[in-house]
């Protein structure tokens, strides 16, 4: 996912001289095609995230579109101040990027498993909020992202996720869900991130009967699909690779009960979670070993 985002982030600054990227040592294998086209418009700014996010802030003022660029919970847990009062409260066109989502780093420790961070953003006002599901999806939502002026956080996999999507030209608008896999069932799974393939997979090796959407935008949600889902299917399941406080599954239910408060739903569907309890696993492994311990996975 990493990869496709930087290829596609290239692409965009071929026709637009104002994009910026920044990263936080590291990237090395990744990052290089850029900084060698436009070493201009790319700094390695060093374990320095705080400072990254300033910078960024001050090359936006400048006119700049810049993205930031780290690992998980660096450019999100370790800035929030600067985040809150540097980018969004100026309402600037910083995107904030990091990679290794959920366990993806998991076997360095509880130090990089980034499970809360997607909460964190969504409550910060003026700050749209993604979660792409593919290479497909990060591509995508690389391309609205060097057109959108204000803050976004893209929230990515690491390397070597597979493409769910057929379409790998697919358009995207802020807060569009995307169907996946349409049975016409009254059950119908919603799935934010990289486990989006291993949803997939398992549904499809099961023969489970289940309509699927990948939720790639977690803020905003586009409520007309929100309303078409709640009306549509009596039982909805969301899986999400993050604390099940404040992540997707807590906007999805947030929409729903308005829905349904000011009227505009006859029934309230049936909603389940799957996510990570309250909880930090002291433990290292693979990303589907995590998955696993904390209850994502069955296999």
């Amino acid at each position: 996912m990493r990869t496709a985002f930087i290829n596609q982030l290239t692409e965009e600054a071929k026709n637009n001289d104002k994009i910026f990227l920044i990263v936080g040592d590291l990237g090395f294998s990744v990052v290089e095609e850029f900084a060698d086209l436009f070493p201009d418009r790319f700094l390695n700014a060093g374990i320095a995230e705080q400072n990254m996010i300033g910078v960024a802030a001050g090359l936006a003022k400048e006119g700049y579109n810049v993205y930031v660029y780290s690992i998980g919970n660096f450019p999100t847990l370790r800035c929030m101040e600067q985040i809150r009062y540097d980018v969004a409260y100026h309402n600037l066109s910083v995107k904030i990027v990091s990679v290794g989502a959920g366990y993806a780093y998991g076997s360095l420790g509880a130090s990089h498993h980034a499970t809360e961070e997607l909460g964190m953003m969504r409550v910060i006002p003026n700050m749209v909020v993604c979660s792409p599901g593919d290479p497909v999806e990060a591509k995508a939502i690389t391309t609205l992202s060097a057109n959108y002026d204000g803050p976004m956080y893209l929230r990515l996999g690491k390397a070597g996720e597979a493409i769910v999507h057929t379409d790998q030209l697919i358009r995207l608008t802020v807060g569009d869900l995307l169907p996946i896999q349409c049975l016409k069932s009254d059950k119908v799974l919603l799935v934010s991130g990289s486990i989006l393939d291993y949803a997939t997979k398992y549904i499809s090796a099961e023969r489970i009967a289940v309509d699927i959407y990948s939720i790639p935008f977690i803020k905003p949600l586009n409520v007309i699909q929100i309303k078409e889902i709640a009306d549509q299917y009596s039982d909805i399941i969301i899986l999400e690779e993050h604390q099940k406080s404040c992540g997707v599954g807590s906007a999805i239910i947030e929409q729903i009960n308005d829905l349904y408060a000011y009227g505009k739903l006859s029934v309230y569907p049936k909603i389940k979670r799957i996510a990570i309890q309250d909880k930090f696993y002291s433990i290292s492994g693979s990303q589907d070993y995590l998955r696993k311990i904390a209850g994502l996975i069955l296999s």
